[in-house]
């Protein structure tokens, strides 16, 4: 998953001078993200495309690169001397303070506070200037819970870090981009959860993404149904007629082009 973290006009100009920074956090160091990132990065041509600081532990990486038989190709640092001017193409901010323990392949406490602090560090070193992006490999949300973490999942800490009144969901994919209404709620409860706000909020938000990130002057915006065939004019449930219909209307109102909801 990607955060693109500023948009100042410095930033942009070091994009665009090919000096992009990407921090990728390894998740929870028992599960898959190690062996992800050293399989991803093992490309030299995605290598090529920008700088790349690991926060994690060095120790679970090189340990995914002997299963895979990769020789290692990173530079290691210690993770309090971050900084984005390493020449290397790819460093590890390693967190040796962590060991063999925390990262056994099983949710545990200890992998729940060091994969959460990787987020975190990442998240401040982005508002620091230290680099442009963060991508997180995937977390343990059993480990989080076991470290006793507010959050359910990085979304929720992201915004927390940022103050941001605001957030949602985005997937990307090709030409397909969108934007969820509710995240991390069990089935059960979200009928007690879902408002006109709680869908409103993600359209006015997907619409200002498409149109700050992707260059889409005017986006246009399908809006999903919740229940089996959005509903059949309330006959498997009215929250489209009760709340989805409004919010587009909003959205409508506001000026953004969107339709449906669609089954």
């Amino acid at each position: 998953m990607v955060w693109p973290m500023t948009m100042t006009d410095n930033h942009t100009t070091r994009l665009l001078g090919n000096d992009l920074v990407i921090g990728i956090t390894m998740g929870d160091p028992g599960g898959v993200g190690p062996e992800i990132i050293v399989k991803a990065l093992a490309d030299p041509a995605l290598r090529r495309q920008a700088k790349f600081i690991l926060f994690g532990l060095d120790e679970a990486l090189e340990y995914a690169a002997d299963l895979m038989e990769v020789e290692p190709f990173w530079f290691r640092f210690p993770h309090e001397k971050l900084s984005r001017d390493y020449p290397r193409q790819v460093s590890v901010a390693d967190y040796d303070d962590y060991s063999a323990p925390s990262w056994i392949h099983a949710p545990t406490r200890a992998s729940g506070e060091a994969s959460m602090r990787f987020c975190v560090d990442a998240i401040g070193a982005a508002r620091r200037g230290l680099i442009d992006a963060v991508v997180t490999a995937p977390i343990s949300k059993a480990s989080w819970k076991l470290a006793g973490s507010k959050w359910p999942g990085h979304t929720e800490l992201l915004a927390d870090c940022c103050k941001s009144p605001r957030k949602a969901m985005m997937f990307v994919a090709g030409p397909l981009k969108m934007a969820l209404a509710t995240i991390h709620e069990p089935l059960f409860e979200i009928r007690h959860k879902f408002t006109i706000g709680c869908v409103f909020e993600p359209i006015d938000l997907l619409d200002a993404a498409l149109k700050a990130y992707f260059g889409i002057v005017r986006p246009r915006i399908a809006v999903a149904g919740l229940n089996p065939h959005a509903g059949e004019d309330g006959q498997f449930g009215d929250e489209e007629q009760r709340i989805i219909k409004p919010a587009i209307l909003l959205a409508q109102e506001a000026g953004i082009f969107c339709e449906g909801p669609y089954p």
